[in-house]
């Protein structure tokens, strides 16, 4: 069967480039069959029953991007990604720091799956939450093009692949040397400055010499951005909107009064904020003075209360880390003659990220003599036992610096195998050895608790001024510097897969593919010794026995079957069972369908089931201690008529638990499309997609917890005063998710007009349905279009992007949108809206010459600052920092330089 040249059917920019491929095989009387993303079977025609979407280099280029997160980001299917400017959000207090990570649908980084060149690389190392692929070990700089396959594949990829699959595609065949540099800064403060350079180098022809080797190294630096110098976090008035949502850590410190001690001093008509007698627990000499603007403020409806001072920590934070990373890929394809090639890869890259963070905080004890607000008060009259003398103050030691720590992530990956032709099957397998490894080091600001609280305690430290030349001595004295953390993560693999064309059938070859894979998975994690003693103020440990090392063997077999029915009707199907040691096997099958009518219309269907293995960490990582997000207690609450959710408002200790009696989740998922060319370079597109996963691996959310506190209160762990403890996080297969929408597309090429060449691509997402079950037999909670927990999923995303071009000229311009949304839903706060948030870019290209290509562009033209949000979830406030871009402004300039 012979491809037309051009199709008239293009189902995606996939297609038109699988067809440019078999078009070049006509050209030389020799069809060449090619691999498609979702499919084990070669194929000379690119229509697969299965969307793909396609991100070509040259729309790399044209976008101003260098790292695989930037590019993920532009996906309208994904929402909710892990990004730098979330992690810096998390402030320190939460797992994985460092991770940048793919997430299809929404469902969650552990249901993305992510390969490179078709093959897994080694997961993010250190433990959490979240199993994924860091898409700093992605060697940017070397991608082709990108196949994001809209559709769950685990009956070919197996685990994790619910949510769909994202295969970046490096060069194959390479020869000359191509130089790129890249420049580029925000116009407003001149943060989050980009410097990049890329070096690539190839020799040697596969068709006439038989071999080809190429390589690729590429180094980028960004510098920090800073709230000081983005407008917009002024703009906001953080302090005026959410003042609950500060801190209480203030300096001069805030003191923390108990029942008796605060009754004391209203009978002594104690008054710190200079009008009116206190009544309430917290309370600041310094209130009167108005505190210690601009870090410290009096904010009477802040988290400091009437009576205390509210810590501005946006005014001052690192909003964008400074970091550092660097890879080097390298392929080598050789002919062995008799149809067989070998073949092999390295890729290594290295991300070292310096995230700066606030003063550190601590809540100190001191006897009530060394309180000099307190000199007179009856408190001072106690005897020496009495433990009502002990006064606890909240205090942010600005003194000590900020908290700076560095996060090192490498990741390490060597492939070597064959591919070739074996009587009459297209084989191909492969050893696949791939390192995770993450360190994370204290640089300053990370203290000795016990030295601090001693020297609070004995008043070598003042909580309410500056501290002497021996505090400033001690300070120094106690800073722990060196590495806190270092985790390792190892995958070894052997695949293999085979297809052959059977018989004919009216429509084609009848085909099928057979695979299999085994595959050993190794997480190891290490903590200091000074963190295993829990000496590290602002650090959260997890105890003496929190060195872990595990191991698992996985083991699947898999086929697939194409069958042409007729010229307009294939069918396909697909089996894959895995097998995880401990955890349990599971089958995943798959059928699609393809109906073509006419020459100008496709049909398209598929239906299958996944399943997601839990990870290690979900299965065997010891329980650890963290931080909630600033969340209203109620029973704080309803104990007194006079209340507010800023009284009742804290960040709560959590601890987290894994479950080695987790079992996979499953799901079952369906997709209907058409696809619709009525001319040449003119192609529109529309998939339904419906999934729903059973037996979630999950914990419940702590604002889940204490919204339900009649089903949930046992996890919540109290002081004899009814304040709240800590937190208990179980880990458990729990509930149902449902998700269902629309993708839809437009691709217009090659338009002619007297002015130039015109092209219009649009890609958008309409989901219709998400929703959640926090338990079994619990109502479905959606985060369609409401911030839940810890994210969103927008009703409406779509990417759009216009090109021109004549002669040696070209320009971009695109635009990204998401739909607004419900706000997060704190207790005792009137709901309300997040802004939409549309984001226009522009670039322009000239090709100098056939070597020279210069390229100019701005990112977010416009200066679109991110919407106001309540969201309590992320240590920065008053925005969502997983979705929008705190740059502001961006422009950059490239210069590429190629010589074949």
């Amino acid at each position: 069967m012979k491809t037309p040249c051009p199709s008239r059917i293009a189902v995606t920019a996939a297609a038109a480039a699988l067809l440019a491929l078999s078009c070049a095989a006509q050209a030389q009387s020799t069809l060449e069959r090619v691999e498609i993303t979702g499919t084990a079977i070669k194929r000379i025609e690119g229509e697969t029953a299965l969307p793909v979407q396609v991100i070509t280099r040259g729309e790399i280029d044209k976008a101003g991007v260098t790292t695989a997160a930037e590019l993920i980001a532009r996906i309208s299917a994904s929402a909710n990604n892990l990004t730098d400017g979330g992690s810096v959000a998390y402030g320190g207090f939460r797992d994985q720091m460092g991770f940048n990570a793919a997430n299809l649908r929404g469902l969650g980084v552990s249901s993305t799956l992510v390969l490179l060149n078709g093959r897994r690389v080694a997961n993010f190392a250190s433990p959490g939450d979240a199993a994924g692929v860091d898409l700093n070990s992605i060697p940017a700089a070397a991608i082709q093009r990108v196949e994001i396959l809209l559709d769950g594949a685990s009956s070919l990829y197996g685990s994790d692949a619910i949510g769909g699959v994202i295969n970046f595609i490096t060069r194959k065949d390479f020869s000359g040397i191509e130089i790129n540099a890249l420049a580029g800064s925000t116009t407003e403060g001149h943060g989050a400055a980009k410097r990049s350079a890329t070096v690539a180098g190839g020799f040697g022809d596969f068709g006439r010499d038989g071999f080809n080797v190429f390589g690729v190294l590429d180094v980028q630096k960004t510098s920090s951005l800073n709230a000081s110098k983005r407008q917009f976090i002024k703009d906001l008035d953080i302090p005026g909107r959410l003042p609950d949502l500060l801190s209480s850590a203030s300096f001069p410190g805030n003191i923390r009064l108990s029942n008796y001690q605060r009754d004391t001093l209203i009978g002594e008509g104690y008054s710190s904020n200079g009008s009116t007698v206190i009544d309430s627990k917290t309370v600041n000499p310094a209130a009167a003075a108005g505190c210690n603007p601009p870090a410290s403020l009096y904010l009477p409806d802040g988290i400091g209360g009437a009576d205390g001072c509210t810590f501005d920590y946006m005014r001052d934070i690192e909003l964008y880390p400074k970091s550092k990373k660097s890879s080097i890929f390298g392929r080598g394809i050789f002919n062995l003659g008799g149809g067989h090639q070998a073949f092999a890869e390295v890729s290594l890259a290295r991300a070292r990220t310096l995230y700066t963070g606030t003063p550190n905080r601590v809540d100190a004890d001191m006897d009530v003599s060394r309180v000099p607000a307190f000199a007179g008060s009856a408190l001072n009259s106690l005897d020496a036992d009495d433990e009502e003398r002990i006064i606890t103050v909240r205090t942010r030691l600005s003194e000590a610096g900020l908290r700076t720590s560095e996060l090192v992530s490498t990741t390490q990956r060597v492939v070597a195998g064959m591919t070739g032709l074996v009587s009459g099957w297209d084989y191909e397998w492969a050893l696949n050895h791939s390192t995770s490894k993450v360190s994370d080091r204290d640089f300053q600001g990370y203290l000795n608790e016990q030295m601090i609280l001693d020297g609070f305690a004995n008043g070598t430290l003042n909580a309410f001024g500056p501290s002497s030349a021996a505090g400033l001595a001690l300070y120094e004295k106690s800073q722990i510097r060196g590495e806190v953390r270092h985790a390792t993560g190892n995958m070894d693999s052997l695949d293999f897969k085979a297809s052959k064309a059977l018989t004919k059938l009216a429509g084609g070859d009848l085909a099928v593919a057979i695979g299999g894979e085994y595959r050993r998975e190794k997480q190891n994690y290490h903590q200091s010794d000074a963190l295993k003693q829990d000496l590290i103020l602002g650090e959260t440990t997890q105890g003496p026995d929190s060195d872990f090392g595990k191991s698992r063997k996985v083991g699947a077999v898999f086929g697939e079957l194409s069958a042409p029915i007729t010229k307009q009707l294939e069918l396909s199907a697909a089996l894959r069972y895995e097998h995880y040691q401990v955890s349990g096997g599971a089958a995943s099958p798959k059928l699609g369908l393809k109906y073509v009518p006419m020459p100008e219309l496709l049909l398209r269907a598929s239906i299958g089931r996944g399943f997601r293995a839990p990870s290690l960490s979900d299965l065997y990582r010891p329980v650890t201690e963290g931080n909630s997000a600033t969340l209203v207690d109620p029973v704080c609450l309803a104990a007194d008529p006079t209340n507010t959710p800023t009284d009742c408002s804290d960040i709560w200790v959590t601890r987290n638990f894994s479950n080695a009696k987790l079992k996979p989740e499953k799901s079952r998922q369906f997709s209907l499309g058409i696809v619709f060319e009525p001319r040449r370079g003119v192609s529109l597109n529309a998939d339904y997609w419906n999934i729903e996963k059973t037996n979630l691996i999950s914990t419940l959310g702590v604002d889940v917890i204490l919204g339900n506190l009649a089903k949930y209160g046992s996890l919540v762990h109290r002081d004899e005063d009814d304040a709240i403890e800590a937190v208990d996080l179980f880990k458990e297969n729990r509930g149902k998710q449902r998700i269902s929408g629309l993708d839809l597309g437009v691709n217009l090429s090659g338009l002619k007009t007297d002015f130039g060449q015109f092209g219009l691509r649009i890609n958008g997402t309409l989901t219709l349905k998400s929703q959640q079950q926090t338990g079994d037999g619990d109502p479905f909670v959606s985060n369609l279009g409401v911030f839940i927990n810890d994210g969103v999923v927008q009703r409406w995303r779509h990417t759009v992007s216009l090109d021109w071009e004549t002669g040696p000229v070209s320009m971009t311009l695109s635009n990204s949108y998401l739909q607004g949304y419900n706000d997060q839903h704190i207790i005792g706060k009137p709901d309300r809206k997040v802004s939409a948030y549309s984001l226009w870019n522009m670039s322009a290209g000239w090709e100098a010459s056939k070597s020279t290509t210069l390229r100019v562009g701005v990112q977010n033209m416009l200066n679109k600052a991110p919407p106001f949000s309540q969201q309590a979830w992320f240590f920065l406030s008053g925005y969502d920092p997983s979705y929008t871009d705190s740059r502001g402004r961006y422009i950059y300039a490239s210069l590429k330089y190629a010589f074949r």
